[in-house]
């Protein structure tokens, strides 16, 4: 990023991308600034899907620290989009804490637009669990497999609940391109399971 001298604004009227320059210089309060600025909507982004306080606690020092070493590295290039830039560090990382926590389960769903769903089944005996823990882990393996915008909005709609007008949200694209994201998915996973002639029914 090409950096210009400025000098600290103590009335607070810097935008962003000059308190990016400022902390790229060296002033630790324009980066106090910043975090100060926009920490009420990273929070909030981060608990609307997380939904657990310590959690979105962890996903928040996480995201910033991030944020942080990014800029320190001088790796930074998002010049006037920071705070999206912000966001979407966030998203990734709430997205990657669910794929990591293997007991998330996945959410049944009525609608056309349903992946494999699983449920909790305490009267099934141990084998039966067996099994479907199985399957559990053969659907995440095929999630995975999937292009990046497919799969982001498969785990968002399977593993987080979210509405598609909360994805296209989150996601900054229409509620149709999410529906779209949604059924290309459903039928590339599809043809995986074609592919490789799995068995995908619970027991």
């Amino acid at each position: 990023m090409l950096v210009k001298r400025l000098r600290p604004d103590p009335s607070g009227q810097l935008s962003d991308t000059e308190l990016v320059v400022l902390y790229v210089q060296g002033n630790e309060h324009a980066f106090e600034t910043l975090l100060h600025r926009h920490k009420r909507k990273v929070w909030s982004h981060i608990y609307l899907m997380v939904r657990e306080r310590e959690a979105t606690e962890d996903l928040f020092q996480e995201t910033f620290i991030k944020v942080v070493n990014t800029l320190k590295g001088g790796k930074y290039n998002e010049e006037g989009k920071y705070l999206p830039w912000v966001m979407r560090i966030a998203h990734n990382l709430v997205i990657d804490h669910f794929r990591r926590n293997k007991k998330m389960p996945m959410q049944r769903s009525n609608e056309e637009h349903d992946v494999f769903a699983t449920v909790c089944q305490p009267d099934k005996n141990v084998e039966q669990r067996m099994v479907n823990v199985q399957i559990d882990e053969d659907v995440r393996r095929l999630i995975d497999q999937l292009p990046g915008e497919q799969r982001e909005v498969v785990i968002m709609r399977t593993y987080l609940n979210m509405s598609f007008k909360e994805i296209a949200d989150h996601t900054d694209v229409s509620i149709n391109t999410a529906l779209g994201r949604m059924r290309y998915a459903l039928i590339n996973m599809r043809k995986l399971i074609d592919k490789h002639e799995m068995i995908l029914e619970r027991v």
